[in-house]
């Protein structure tokens, strides 16, 4: 009986999200690291990032994993100006999930609302900045 209610509820906790946890009922072990595996996957896959200071301050910004390893930082740029980092021009690996950390000048760092994940296919993911010093917010136009 215990056995049978092992198999029945099987619990995992989502590495990706460090807090989310996934309960499957009714499904065993390896069908519900499936379900876990294909929700770690974010949505679009790029192999660029560009963010446009939309804010009333001057920015840089990094690429973060969702296991905090971080790219080299752009140079700081102004209001209506852009950069963009080329995951193949770093040491992430494909199929890593990344996302931009901003960080204002005299101001805050804010993460991007969300991750997307990197594929060689020379496809670009476009957030923007926008806000003041101490109160932006960092947004995948589209997503």
């Amino acid at each position: 009986m215990e056995a049978a209610l092992t198999n029945l509820f099987f619990t995992q906790r989502a590495a990706a999200t460090g807090a989310v946890a996934l309960a499957a009922v009714g499904l065993g072990a390896p069908a519900a690291q499936a379900a876990t595996a294909a929700q770690a996957q974010a949505s679009p896959c790029v192999q660029k990032v560009t963010v446009v200071n939309n804010g009333g301050f001057t920015m840089s910004f990094a690429l973060s994993t969702r296991e905090g390893s971080l790219t080299a930082s752009t140079d700081t740029y102004a209001i209506n100006q852009s950069r963009t980092i080329d995951l193949n021009a770093t040491e992430i690996a494909p199929g890593a999930d990344v996302r931009p950390v901003v960080s204002a000048t005299a101001g805050d760092t804010v993460p991007g609302n969300v991750f997307v994940s990197y594929c060689e296919n020379g496809q670009s993911a476009t957030y923007t900045a926008s806000g003041t010093t101490l109160d932006y917010s960092v947004t995948l136009l589209g997503g």
